[in-house]
């Protein structure tokens, strides 16, 4: 059985791939209102801005780490014989948005781009909450590739 490292990483899927996962964002983003809604478009534009590229550079350089970060749960969901990855992921919400959120924590470390780290740390705080909100289209976005 294949991971999903060489489902989702091969030189067809990456690019389709990266560019899903931005437009998973932009979508996630486009639908949060209020406070933490607004901090997040916030912290969204001031990495675009201040950036250029990077967003889209650290979506396909994180995309190795988030497959890694996904493939217990995907063994776990072909294992259980569930047939959407995107509620599987759901009912484990907390669990996997940490699991991801330690991908995105390791990239802010090691980052040098100080308005990126700052603009990070913003969001930090609510950042599961707004995982596990996109976890079923995550899932979907998965399980289309896989």
């Amino acid at each position: 059985m294949a991971t999903l490292q060489e489902m989702l990483l091969t030189p067809d899927a990456f690019p389709r791939v990266v560019s899903d996962l931005q437009a998973l964002v932009s979508s996630e983003l486009d639908s949060k209102g209020g406070i933490s809604g607004t901090a997040l478009k916030a912290a969204y534009k001031a990495i675009t801005s201040f950036a250029p590229g990077y967003y889209q550079e650290v979506v396909a350089a994180m995309l190795p780490d988030m497959s890694d970060a996904l493939q217990p749960y995907w063994s776990d969901f072909l294992a259980s014989g569930s047939a959407d990855f995107g509620d599987y992921l759901s009912k484990r919400g907390g669990e996997v948005s940490e699991s991801l959120l330690g991908v995105t924590d390791n990239m802010a470390q090691l980052s040098g781009r100080a308005a990126v780290v700052k603009a990070y740390q913003l969001v930090r705080g609510g950042a599961g909450k707004n995982i596990e909100a996109a976890l079923p289209a995550l899932g979907a976005l998965v399980q289309k590739y896989a």
